[in-house]
Order: structure tokens, then C-alpha cells, then sequence
């Protein structure tokens, strides 16, 4: 196993990733931080919790750190990502690993006053974390100045494309110069991505790891055959074993979200929403809730979710299944983070039998089927494969659920790609 130190990290940088606690690197942070030191363009197909924030910012930080500007306060770096939650989180993992450099960042998102990001740009910072949408304001008010950026972010690019910013995104890379060292991020990969990196990346190494049909290895996933208007009063039922600490809770919308958070708030769960009707304050004050343990369970969309990251959530609910099968997949793995373990538990009720059957053809297996809960409406009992059911055996009680790990280990490799052209080799690397 690699450490840090023989993958090339300089000394300021393993000492703050030390000071974190951090021992080995991740699979992802293996192959991609020397192609990435080299100066190469990357693809990198990895979903949240692989640690591909390190694994981009920690190459990025050394570039900076050992270069000079080439033009007085104008950044250097751009990380461009799909929500505010995931741009602070980033911005604010940028700044851990890079708190022994003499580097300076600023955060710049919508939804707030853009006052204080204004000044925040004034004051010259080498990384910009940015949202499209406010990014694009600041330009045409001539507020920040790409033409100096030499390493481009694009993070959670499927995401982009489902939140609709593709075009912006476009838009963005087209007032960056040419010659810059490229990185897309994606946990899948439609055509419209594909596409994309075409055009922005050159010859790039591609790095895969933990694909999207695969969660994490010690995730204990399990479904429950319930009624669409059973569903809160299961919750509520699980929700009294105390070995569920922190959980999140995935619904279809906004609204289903407020609801299923006042029904919970009344049963006495400490309960808070996130999506995107509430206010930017209303969300950041619900996540620091969250991640302080104040609030037990979080309530969310898929969309206000995808900027989560926080550790110790020991259980996830798919309140409602998603009508993508990728999201599944992305919603479990909020759980079971650098190597903890984790439980995701799913509500199907009548209507939502196809979209369980394509969950698990997307991830290769049938998902544990748990026959013995309050609320069991008689749907099928799962059974030698994919999407085969017969009737469950009568029974009654609620379940206790054990944190159980699966097994198992990450899959990374790596697929060779030919050499940048020279005169983008970053030579002080």
C-alpha cells in the first residue's frame, strides 16, 4: 500500500493531511495524484466518498504553491461543482489541506448577497469554488477575470447535467485559456458528458473506481414491502431504535420532504428538511444542525443532497425509490464513509416495484428483503433472483437492525492514455 510521501506529496501538504488524521490514500488517490503532478488532463469516474476531493485538490495545491502568478490577483485554479453545499464543502477541504501553503481562496455561490464574494475576489485568491450560475454573474459584471486560470475543476459533471448547467458550463471553460490542465468528475457517464469531456479534455488519463453500479462494500442494504400511507408511520417506528443515530431521508419532492419532516417532528424525531425552496440559510442552518447531532434525521431531496458529506451517517432511507436507478446508488452511499459501515433501507410500496427491479439490475443483485415489519402490506417476499416475488410468510413485529458490514474492497484501475503535448507539462512538477 502507498502512502502519500511515495506518491509524490510535498511536506507542507502531508503535514496537513496528517494533522487530519489521514494514514493511507484512497484507490482514486493513488492513480490519479502523479498523472495529476505530471500536469495531465483527467477523466475520473468516481462517485461521492471515494475521496476525489483530495485526489484533485492536493496535486492542485502543489502546483500553486511551487509556481508564481502571471498576473497580479487573478486566480489560478477554478472548481466549478453543481450546488453551494458541495462548493463550501469543497472550498472549506481546499483550505484544510492547504492550511501550511501561503494560498488564498474564495467560495462564490448564488441565493446569498454577493457583497461579501465580491470582496472576497478582491482580495486576489489564487482557487476559486464556484456555482455556475452565480460565476456567470460575476463575469458579466466583470467582477472576476478567468484569463489566468491554469487548472480547471469540473466536479459532479453528471450532476451539472441534471440540474440543467451544461451550457453554462460551456460558457465558463470558453473565457479560460486553452493552455490549462483539465479535470472532469463524474459518477456516470451519459452522452451528453461524454461529449463534453471531448471537447474540454486533452488526450486524458481516465481513472475509474467504485463505478456507479456498485456501492460501497459494507453498506447492509435491505427493502420493506409497505403501503405508500404506511410509510411515515414505519419511520416513525424504526426511528425508535436507538442504534439509528444519524440517518438521512431521501424523498421524490419538496413537498413530500416538508411533510414527512412535520410527521416526524410530531412523533418526536428530531426531524429537518433540506431542498431547494428553503432558503440558503434555512439549508446551511439545517446541514451544521445535522452534522452537530442536534438534528438526528435530515430530510431531503436528491437534488439538495448531492453536496452531503458527512460523516457518521450510520443509516439511509429511500423513503420513495428513485425513478433513476443511478440515484439509488448514490443516495445509499452516503453511509458507510472511509471504511465505517453502513445500512440503507428502502420503502417499496405496490407502485414501485419497477423501479426496485431496475435498482437491483443496475447494481447486480437482488437487495435483502426484510418480511417481519409493523407495517407489511402482503407485497411479495423476494426470492432466487432479479425481480422474482411470491407471498411473504404471515408474521408480525418491528426489526432491530444490526450494523453489519458486507466485505468486500474498492475496484480501481486505471486506463493508460498517450502524453500531453509539451508545452503543457507542468516542468516544476
Amino acid at each position: 500500500m502507498k502512502n502519500f510521501d511515495q506518491l509524490g506529496v510535498s511536506a507542507p501538504i502531508l503535514r496537513a493531511l496528517a494533522a487530519e488524521g489521514y494514514k493511507a490514500p484512497t484507490p482514486i488517490q493513488v492513480e490519479a495524484i502523479p498523472h495529476l503532478l505530471s500536469g495531465r488532463d483527467l477523466l475520473g469516474l468516481a462517485q461521492t466518498g471515494t475521496g476525489k476531493t483530495a485526489a484533485f485538490s492536493i496535486p492542485m495545491l502543489q502546483y500553486l504553491a511551487e509556481g508564481q502568478r502571471a498576473r497580479a490577483r487573478a486566480p489560478r485554479a477554478l472548481i466549478l461543482t453543481p450546488t453551494r453545499e458541495l462548493a463550501m464543502q469543497v472550498a472549506t477541504s481546499v483550505q484544510t489541506y492547504g492550511k501550511y501553503l501561503s494560498l488564498k481562496g474564495a467560495v462564490i455561490f448564488g441565493g446569498v448577497s454577493q457583497g461579501p464574494q465580491e470582496k472576497a475576489l478582491a482580495m486576489g485568491p489564487d482557487i476559486v469554488t464556484a456555482t455556475p450560475g452565480r460565476l456567470l454573474d460575476l463575469m458579466g459584471q466583470k467582477l472576476i477575470n478567468l484569463s489566468a486560470v491554469e487548472i480547471f475543476v469540473l466536479d459532479e459533471a453528471d450532476r451539472m447535467l441534471d440540474m440543467g448547467f451544461v451550457h453554462d458550463v460551456r460558457r465558463i471553460a470558453a473565457a479560460i485559456p486553452k493552455d490549462r490542465q483539465t479535470l472532469l468528475f463524474s459518477a456516470t457517464m451519459p452522452q451528453e458528458i461524454k461529449s463534453l469531456a471531448h471537447d474540454l479534455l486533452f488526450e486524458p488519463v481516465t481513472v475509474a473506481v467504485d463505478a456507479v453500479s456498485s456501492a460501497a462494500p459494507k453498506i447492509d442494504q435491505k427493502v420493506m414491502f409497505v403501503d405508500k400511507g404506511d410509510k411515515s408511520a414505519l419511520l416513525c417506528e424504526l426511528l425508535k431504535d436507538e442504534s439509528i443515530f444519524r440517518a438521512l431521508v431521501f424523498t421524490r419532492t419538496k413537498h413530500g420532504a416538508n411533510k414527512l419532516c412535520t410527521a416526524l417532528s410530531r412523533s418526536r424525531h428530531s426531524a429537518e428538511a433540506i431542498h431547494g425552496n428553503k432558503s440558503q440559510s434555512a439549508r446551511q442552518r439545517a446541514l451544521a444542525n445535522f452534522v452537530a447531532g442536534k438534528t438526528r434525521v435530515l430530510v431531503a431531496t436528491d437534488i439538495a443532497a448531492r453536496g452531503i458529506d458527512v460523516d457518521g451517517i450510520t443509516h439511509v432511507f429511500n423513503y420513495e425509490l428513485p425513478n433513476e436507478p443511478e440515484s439509488y446508488v448514490h443516495r445509499i452511499g452516503r453511509t458507510a464513509r472511509a471504511g465505517a459501515e453502513g445500512i440503507a433501507i428502502s420503502f417499496c410500496g405496490p407502485e414501485e416495484r419497477g423501479n426496485l427491479r431496475s435498482i437491483e439490475r443496475l447494481i447486480k443483485k437482488p437487495i435483502a428483503v426484510v418480511e417481519d415489519h409493523p407495517m407489511r402490506n402482503g407485497a411479495p417476499r423476494q426470492e432466487g433472483g432479479h425481480g422474482h416475488y411470491t407471498a411473504p410468510k404471515p408474521g408480525h413485529g418491528a426489526i432491530h437492525f444490526q450494523n453489519k458490514g458486507m466485505g468486500g474492497g474498492s475496484n480501481g484501475h486505471i486506463q493508460p492514455a498517450a502524453p500531453r503535448r509539451n508545452n503543457l507539462i507542468r516542468k516544476s512538477w
